[in-house]
């Protein structure tokens, strides 16, 4: 389950990919071993992110 700050940057991240950038998001998940938040997007699968616990971006 995501924390509430990986929660906040996934609504942010979400807004600017999808209404500012129009890329489509294509897979949001916990990695079990770290507890961060992946999110892959791009048209061609080229955009990550990952977002710790606290909310940090990496």
């Amino acid at each position: 389950m995501p924390t509430v700050a990986q929660l906040g940057c996934l609504y942010r991240i979400s807004y600017c990919l999808t209404y500012l950038l129009f890329q489509p998001i294509l897979l949001v998940c916990i990695d079990g071993r770290t507890q961060n938040l992946y999110i892959l997007a791009g048209q061609n699968e080229e955009i990550e992110f990952e977002v710790t616990p606290d909310g940090e971006v990496l």
